[in-house]
C-alpha cells in the first residue's frame, strides 16, 4: 500500500477539512475562520487561473466562501474530499462569471448594433419613396416637353393654372388641355407599373 503524499511541509499542521466541513455545517465560526484561512489561497488560485482578473477572482473567492459557510452541510464525503468540493465550487462560480460576462458583453454589442441600425419600417419607406421617384421621373419622360412643364409647374411649385398659363405664356385653356392629357399619362404610365 502507498503512502499519502503531502505537499506541506508539516503533514501534520494541516486542518482536517471534512471535520471542519462538518463544524461548519453546525454553525461554529471558529470552525469556519480555520477553513477559511486553509482554503481562501487556493480558492483565489483557482479562480484567478479562469478569470485572469485579480479583482473579480477575489470577489469569486469571497461569494464561494460564503457559500461554504451557507452550504457546509450539503458537503458529502463519499463524493471526494473537501478540498476537492471547495475547489469545485471555486471552479464553477469562476466559470460562471466568466460565461456571464461574456453574455452581458453579448448583449451589449447586439444592443449598440440595434440602436445604429434603423428601424425596418423606415428603411422600407425609404426605399419605397426612392422607387416611386424613380417611376415618376420615368413617366414624366415620357410626356411632351409642354405636359411635363405644365405638370411640374403646379405640382412641384404649386402654381395654379392661371399661374402656369402665364408663366408658359399660353392660353388657359390650352394649359388645362395639355395638364389633363399629362395627368391621364401619367396616371396610365403610373398605374402599368404598380
Amino acid at each position: 500500500m502507498k503512502e499519502a503524499v503531502h505537499i506541506s511541509r508539516n503533514p501534520a499542521s494541516q486542518p482536517d477539512l471534512e471535520d471542519l466541513l462538518n463544524q461548519v455545517a453546525l454553525g461554529d465560526q471558529r470552525a469556519f475562520t480555520v477553513l477559511y484561512d486553509a482554503m481562501a489561497g487556493p480558492v483565489l488560485g483557482v479562480a484567478r487561473g479562469v478569470l485572469r482578473d485579480r479583482a473579480q477572482a477575489e470577489e469569486v473567492a469571497q461569494d464561494v466562501l460564503v457559500e461554504v459557510w451557507r452550504t457546509a452541510s450539503r458537503f458529502r464525503p463519499e463524493r471526494g474530499s473537501a478540498a476537492n468540493w471547495i475547489l469545485t465550487l471555486a471552479h464553477r462560480r469562476a466559470v460562471d462569471r466568466v460565461r456571464s460576462a461574456a453574455a452581458a458583453a453579448a448583449r451589449e454589442h447586439r444592443a449598440a448594433l440595434l440602436d445604429r441600425m434603423p428601424a425596418y419600417d423606415q428603411v422600407t419607406e425609404q426605399v419605397e419613396a426612392r422607387l416611386e421617384r424613380e417611376q415618376v421621373r420615368h413617366c414624366l419622360r415620357a410626356l411632351t416637353d409642354i405636359q411635363r412643364q405644365a405638370v411640374t409647374l403646379a405640382y412641384y411649385r404649386g402654381l395654379t393654372y392661371r399661374q402656369v398659363a402665364q408663366d408658359l405664356a399660353l392660353p388657359l385653356g390650352t394649359v388645362k388641355t395639355r395638364m389633363r392629357d399629362g395627368l391621364i399619362r401619367l396616371r396610365d404610365c403610373l398605374g402599368a407599373g404598380a
